[in-house]
């Protein structure tokens, strides 16, 4: 199967895992469910659950063993996006090219959409019939807070004052989750310690690489294509603010390069993941 094939593939197993875990309910508090799934469902390159499941299949791991892990993941990826929207953080109208869930639902229910979505994805990982329960939840917890992807969301808010600091930020913000898809995919395989460090570095200069990207296509991007105003990073200190679209450009080409080379060490099981690094490259939303 060729890559975008094996890509289009993954993404329907993944809208499939999320179908059949996202949070259902009823009662008189309902609307925060359909709240909290009207962004799960809004699509999105899956990339966190992906890799989490590629990682998996890279050290011939159990698919169900990484299912709830991978989706708890897109669920904590998802609260982050909500919550990033509103009005306090990026004040932003359209994600995907929808109104974004406090557009819909208002702020209130926005936040608690949120804050459903990130308690649930612990729900989600213990129960999980893989028995890295405890290690999987400790990375999630780790990377989605205060030192993780909460404090990058700081760091963006104070505004990044040197090139150091706008990387630490990133590798924070976007990077730490990615990170985390690669460790959950990992060790619910099984794998050996030198290997679980080994494809978290490589997650990490793709989130890296993942980030530049985004920088660049928020100057050079298309609107329609991108679902959300160009632009729309104009208060924030970015990539191409330290560093101009060329030479961006090319720290993109060099953390891309990095990455494929630490994946490269599995010969051919690594070239899906050395695919999904182009991929991501070169991509145009």
């Amino acid at each position: 199967m060729d890559f975008l094939n094996q890509l289009k593939n993954d993404i329907e197993i993944v809208e499939n895992w999320l179908a059949e875990l996202a949070p259902k309910g009823g009662g008189y508090h309902s609307i925060i469910f359909e709240s909290a799934n009207y962004s799960i469902s809004n699509g999105g390159k899956r990339i966190r659950p992906i890799l989490a499941m590629e990682v998996c299949k890279l050290f011939d791991g159990n698919m169900e063993n990484v299912k709830h892990y991978a989706c708890a993941l897109e669920f904590i990826h998802t609260y982050s996006l909500i919550h990033d929207d509103l009005p306090c953080m990026d004040n932003d109208d359209l994600r995907r090219g929808k109104p974004t869930n406090h557009k819909v639902y208002g702020d209130a229910l926005a936040v608690l959409a949120g804050d459903g979505l990130l308690t649930y994805a612990f729900e989600t990982v213990l129960k999980s019939p893989c028995n890295k329960n405890v290690e999987a939840g400790l990375c999630l917890a780790k990377l989605s807070g205060f030192d993780g992807m909460v404090g990058g969301q700081v760091i963006d808010i104070i505004g990044s004052t040197d090139k150091e600091m706008l990387i630490d930020l990133h590798r924070r913000k976007t990077g730490a989750l990615i990170s985390a898809g690669a460790y959950i995919g990992a060790i619910s395989a099984d794998a050996e310690e030198k290997d679980i460090d080994n494809v978290t570095q490589f997650a990490e200069n793709l989130g890296l690489a993942f980030q530049i990207k985004d920088d660049l296509l928020d100057i050079l991007g298309d609107e329609k294509t991108l679902g959300k105003p160009v632009g729309s990073d104009k208060d924030k200190q970015t990539f191409v603010d330290f560093y101009g679209i060329d030479r961006a450009t090319e720290k993109l080409n060099e953390i891309s390069e990095k990455a494929k080379d630490i994946i490269s060490c599995y010969g051919n099981k690594s070239e899906f993941l050395i695919q999904l690094t182009d991929y991501l490259l070169n991509r145009n939303y």
